[in-house]
């Protein structure tokens, strides 16, 4: 399929009043690219992409590139159609901030919950962002609960030198799993939609959180990223002799059942504040989880055991590392439960094995 040539809109925050500008919100920027380039509605109102039925030929919509200045863009987003690209100037002066938490009452009396926090939802395929941070600074998980800085649901979405701040669930890779643990636990915009397997990829970004920060069911690529565990600030540690004092865990994936890939991290620094031996690499929130780290530089504040198994079946989920290294490398001491990848094992890990053949070059 030939895209039409990509409609270029421009945002300058009104505290930074240099240079030329179309908008002042992001906001303003994708409602008149919706109408200058309008999207196929069904007549039940939702958008082909939407229940898993990618555009097709027919559906040639119009690329679009949203130029965002430096600034702080206080805004919730939602990006509903595909081709979209936001450039910023650099992710330390270009950053969408937003704060809602899960713990929040609602009008209606109910908790927000996890799913209803995100600054930004991306709900297309074709996603990309460059030189861009995301956040949620609605505070640490254990005062305003879950906090999502992105909630990513499409196809074929990549982040290249970005940030994503948060602290407990900074970042959700799309789907959700199939059925909640607990009646109402997904209430959000993907509750009632068809699980759409998607693909991501995060090259030289910043991810920063507590616990279980980088979660969901995609398929996702981490090239040379830092994962940074930060202090869940006033968090009182425990004083039980039994029980550990454990800070975070940088991962929860719920890959689905059948899947060969889940998360793969390549040559990235696990980075933190936390005390040593504190921060566990990951526990699976659906019990066929996959998380492996390959070439990774892992600080002290990783935990010698790795990863924790949540009560799900061993059998079932599936954790590994190749070649880590750093005072958090401890691969005589990892769970049992556990893999050390062979050099064999380990070239199986390819961008393009486990992207199935996509980048966003191609």
């Amino acid at each position: 399929m030939t895209l039409p040539n990509p409609l270029h809109l421009y945002v300058h925050h009104p505290d930074c009043p240099a240079g030329s500008t179309n908008f002042s919100t992001i906001s303003e920027a994708l409602s008149e690219a919706d109408r200058l380039s309008p999207l196929p509605y069904g007549t039940d109102g939702a958008l082909p992409w939407q229940n898993g039925s990618y555009p097709a030929d027919e559906y040639c919509i119009t690329p679009v590139i949203i130029h965002i200045g430096p600034g702080t863009y206080r805004e919730r987003l939602t990006i509903s159609r595909p081709h979209v690209t936001f450039l910023g100037e650099n992710r330390s002066d270009t950053v969408i901030v937003y704060g809602l938490g899960a713990f929040e009452e609602l009008e209606n009396g109910e908790k927000r919950g996890t799913f209803r926090t995100a600054t930004v939802f991306i709900d297309a395929p074709d996603f990309s962002a460059r030189s861009v941070t995301f956040q949620n600074d609605a505070g640490f998980g254990h005062t305003v609960g879950q906090a999502l800085a992105l909630y990513v649901d499409g196809d074929r979405c990549c982040f290249e030198n970005c940030a994503f701040l948060g602290s407990q669930d900074t970042l959700f890779t799309a789907p959700l799993p199939l059925k909640e643990a607990k009646p109402g636990g997904f209430k959000g915009p993907g509750e009632f939609r068809k699980r759409v397997l998607g693909r991501q990829l995060y090259k030289n970004c910043f991810i920063q959180g507590d616990v279980d920060f980088i979660f969901g069911g995609a398929v996702a690529w981490f090239e040379e990223c830092e994962i940074y565990s930060k202090m869940p600030g006033d968090r009182k540690p425990s004083d039980s002799p039994d029980e550990e004092n454990i800070y975070g865990y940088v991962t929860a994936a719920s890959t689905f059942e059948g899947r060969r890939y889940g998360y793969v991290f390549h040559r990235c620094r696990l980075t933190g504040d936390c005390p040593p031996h504190t921060v566990y690499l990951g526990r699976p929130w659906r019990e066929f989880a996959k998380t492996v780290f390959l070439h990774c530089h892992m600080g002290e504040h990783i935990h010698p055991l790795g990863w924790k198994d949540w009560n799900k079946p061993h059998d079932h989920f599936f954790y590994a590392e190749y070649d880590s290294a750093g005072p958090g490398a401890a691969p005589g001491q990892r769970a049992d439960f556990s893999h050390q990848l062979t050099e064999e094992e380990a070239a199986e890990y390819t961008m393009e094995n486990v992207l199935e053949g996509w980048s966003p070059e191609a």
